[in-house]
């Protein structure tokens, strides 16, 4: 009781902290926006009101129990022309609006004593925590309306009750040291979990931005700067635990660390965002520690220059850990938040690992192949904390940008292609942001041909809104026009990218995708309107 009072209070002036924080470089953010997950309940209090949830993580560690944020509103038919015409743009074929435009309707109080019933103390309707969940920051992805209740689920059968929604509980469930993997709820933090594991001289070897959580990086099949060496999401989760539209629990694989045995469950729910099911329990692949490591960095006259080298690193057969570039507009943002003296030119960075002479060996190969392609400026550090530093400026380069423009909001965006293309792609793409009026970066995981770019803008300014568009557009048709391109390497599709999956995919291979989604959630009950177009039919 005295537990739930003093939480009580802590949420209170939490929400009061928010707005502070909502404008501050707060690094959960862009990761729980893409970490939302949506449920339209088939609990009617009139058949004209369907309601919709919104599942993220709450904003403290201290909540142990995830946050579940419900949207009242009525879901789009399966298939509509409308939603796909010029006054309706919410992300179909064809369409070029920025922001999703969506319904909001009356909440029903029926529905706010139900909750209460179920939670208690547990939920909010807070202006602030709402918007908090409801508005993800520095991301392609934006939406009109919040959520218009927040709610806390503490045990796995309130999480039942609230309709089929997410357990996001952070805890280890259970450590296989011999085996070397590990079963845990969604919640928690990849971060957190690394931290849990390093006693035991193991890690779990995915690092996308530094607030994702573990059921979120499923969700949206991410990855991160090791990917290159380790594989992504779907090749680091052995099995799940998913609660079905109908409320069914489904266990996706056993713990075997390969089967033959029937459909791979496992792969069809990573990165479906939230559209089958809710993940209620990862079964994770993990690895050792490596014994040593050594990180470099170099400078290239051209991004072409510093992206060549990326891809005969790759074809020289070296075990690299990490291949990460930056372009010279980055370089300057770092140079700017945090006061340093950097060369301003393309970067690469790498790290290598293995025993210390295997990791100097790679070391010295990798420098021989910068010197044939005009890099210089080469550095390496051995020693922890000097590694430590080189790698924080490469993970705090968002960050980093709003230094040059404070008062500017950024766009993030990214597409990938076969490694054989990415100077080209880099090389078009650049040429296009260096000539916009906007402030753009290029950040890239070179090893595997994953490019990013941050496009600073104002808000306030719709010829910025188009403009950061247009270039975002620019860079997917680019990527789309090269042997298998994709328009998101790893941010996910949601609700921004889906216009441009027909053009990848193809037809066929999206209503494949609806025939699935209808067949798991005939009621379109789970994150209704993402990931597969509304003009996609039978």
């Amino acid at each position: 009781m005295a537990f739930t009072c003093w939480l009580s209070r802590l949420r209170s002036s939490y929400s009061k902290t928010i707005t502070n924080l909502r404008t501050s470089f707060f690094h959960h953010l862009q990761t729980r926006g893409a970490n939302t997950t949506a449920i339209t309940s088939p609990y009617h209090f009139s058949k004209q009101n369907p309601f919709r949830f919104t599942c993220s993580n709450s904003l403290l560690p201290i909540t142990l129990a995830g946050s579940l944020a419900i949207h009242f509103q009525s879901p789009p038919p399966l298939c509509d022309a409308s939603l796909d015409s010029p006054s309706r743009g919410i992300g179909g074929k064809g369409s070029t609006e920025f922001v999703v435009k969506g319904s909001h309707k009356h909440l029903p109080q029926e529905l706010i004593e139900e909750l209460k019933a179920i939670c208690q103390d547990n939920m909010s309707m807070d202006y602030d925590e709402r918007y908090f969940h409801g508005k993800p920051q520095h991301s392609f992805h934006k939406a009109v309306n919040i959520p218009d209740v927040v709610v806390f689920p503490r045990s796995e059968e309130e999480v039942s009750n609230i309709v089929k929604s997410c357990d996001k509980h952070k805890n280890v469930k259970a450590l296989h040291i011999e085996d070397m993997d590990v079963v845990v709820e969604p919640g928690i933090g990849w971060m957190e979990l690394n931290e849990y594991l390093e006693p035991h001289g193991l890690f779990f070897p995915l690092d996308p931005g530094p607030g994702a959580t573990i059921g979120g990086m499923c969700a949206t099949r991410c990855s991160g700067s090791l990917a290159v060496r380790y594989g992504t999401m779907r090749d680091n989760v052995i099995s799940l635990k998913v609660v079905l539209p109908n409320g069914d629990v489904v266990k996706t694989a056993s713990r075997a660390r390969k089967s033959a045995a029937g459909y791979d469950l496992t792969r069809l729910v990573i990165g479906s965002e939230g559209t089958l099911g809710v993940i209620t329990e990862v079964t994770l692949r993990l690895q050792k520690i490596p014994q040593h490591s050594v990180v470099a960095m170099c400078n290239f006259p051209t991004i072409k220059d510093a992206a060549d080298v990326a891809i005969a690193t790759m074809l020289s057969g070296i075990q690299v850990s990490r291949v990460e570039l930056m372009d010279e507009v980055q370089v300057r943002a770092i140079n700017i938040a945090n006061d340093k003296n950097l060369p301003e030119f393309p970067t690469l960075m790498f790290e290598f690992v293995g025993t210390e002479a295997y990791a100097r060996e790679q070391t010295l190969i990798v420098q021989k192949i910068i010197s044939e392609h005009r890099g210089s400026d080469f550095v390496f550090a051995e020693d922890p904390e000097a590694k430590k530093e080189l790698w924080k400026i490469r993970k705090e380069a968002l960050w980093s940008c709003f230094a040059m423009e404070p008062k500017y909001e950024a766009m993030t965006s990214d597409v990938c292609v076969p490694l054989s293309h990415l100077a080209e792609l880099i090389s078009k793409s650049k040429k296009e942001l260096d000539a916009s009026p906007l402030v753009c970066t290029v950040v890239a995981h070179a090893g595997d041909g994953n490019f990013h770019t941050v496009i600073l803008f104002d808000p306030k300014q719709e010829e910025h809104l188009r403009e950061a568009e247009r270039l975002n557009h620019f860079m997917v048709h680019c990527a789309l026009s090269m042997e298998a391109g994709t328009c998101t390497g790893e941010h996910g599709v949601g609700t921004g990218k889906m216009k441009y999956l027909e053009k990848e995919l193809g037809v066929e291979a999206l209503k494949t995708m609806k025939r699935i989604k209808n067949a798991l959630d005939p009621n379109n009950i789970m994150n209704p309107g993402k990931l597969i177009p509304p003009h996609v039919c039978f």
